[in-house]
């Protein structure tokens, strides 16, 4: 869908990935995602035009999966959830398409490791946010290619 054509060429979905400008997402996990989408959409066709922004709200929680008969949690699932909107870079900014994005992943708590836990938790939030942009992209793929084949 965002492969390149036979001839060498960035395909249109993927052209149409590399025109667009990803917004500022707060926070460190928001960072992790925003990064991972930048490396998506300018892996190949480098030098395109700004055509259309990205705008997406983020946020991870979690819950316990494994508590100790002391009620503290050593297992933790992480739920990353992503709502984004793609607009157009004209005059109204009108919107062309919206949607979400789900995953999940664990990280264990280790009780007196505080950098181990770090790491961990730092890991975790990598692992989503890849998870994240994957599925973004490949959900604005499907619409290039359903827009570039007039069924968008």
């Amino acid at each position: 869908m965002y492969m390149p054509t036979a001839s060498g060429n960035a395909g249109i979905a993927q052209r149409d990935l590399a025109a667009i400008a990803v917004g500022i997402i707060p926070d460190r996990p928001g960072q992790l995602l925003r990064q991972a989408l930048q490396e998506r959409f300018e892996r190949s066709a480098g030098g395109v035009a700004r055509l259309y922004d990205l705008t997406v709200g983020y946020e991870i929680n979690g819950e316990g999966i494994a508590i100790r008969h002391d009620n503290t949690t050593t297992r933790l699932r992480l739920i990353g959830r992503a709502d984004w909107t793609l607009r157009a870079q004209d005059a109204t900014r009108s919107v062309l398409v919206s949607g979400n994005a789900r995953a999940m992943d664990t990280v264990n708590i280790v009780q007196e490791q505080y950098f181990a836990a770090d790491q961990g938790n730092e890991a975790a939030q990598r692992r989503l946010a890849e998870a994240m942009a994957e599925q973004i992209t490949l959900q604005l793929a499907a619409y290039f290619h359903r827009r570039a084949n007039g069924t968008a």
